[in-house]
């Protein structure tokens, strides 16, 4: 039976997070650091992993809400889509890393620019489309995506 007990997330901390992967891969992009591209894709990948490692939560969690910089925004929420959505993208700059490592700027930069693109739609318009992509994969009652969109 699926489980449709759904919990708060702060929409604050995925924000932050979303601004840091967006700021961090321009930089590595505009210095040509693959190295700074390989950093954010393993910082994504294990805050998707073991969500109480994830660097840049803990950035805001620990200095930008306590100084009051970021206020949080706790909204009733299925944190599963989200951790999908950054699982997703973490395994694109992966590839993105493994390409730019290989010689393959072209592919390895639009790969890049993919994860910068859909995390800009999600920190500036409010769209997540790995949270669209999970609430559909749930829909078809792909096993493993068990929560149901909030109603």
């Amino acid at each position: 039976m699926a489980e449709t007990k759904t919990r708060r997330v702060d929409q604050s901390a995925l924000k932050v997070n979303q601004a840091f992967i967006i700021g961090l891969l321009i930089v590595a992009f505009v210095a040509d650091l693959w190295w700074l591209v390989a950093f954010v894709g393993v910082v994504m990948l294990v805050g998707t992993i073991r969500p109480n490692l994830a660097l840049f939560k803990q950035i805001y969690q620990h200095l930008l809400k306590p100084r009051g910089w970021v206020k949080p925004d706790i909204i009733e929420d299925n944190p599963e889509p989200h951790r999908f959505a950054q699982g997703f993208g973490g395994v694109v700059v992966a590839f993105a890393t493994l390409a730019l490592s290989a010689g393959l700027p072209l592919v390895g930069w639009l790969l890049v620019w993919l994860v910068v693109g859909l995390a800009a739609l999600n920190l500036f318009l409010g769209f997540c489309a790995g949270c669209f992509a999970y609430y559909q994969l749930n829909r078809l009652g792909v096993r493993g995506f068990t929560q149901k969109p909030v109603a």
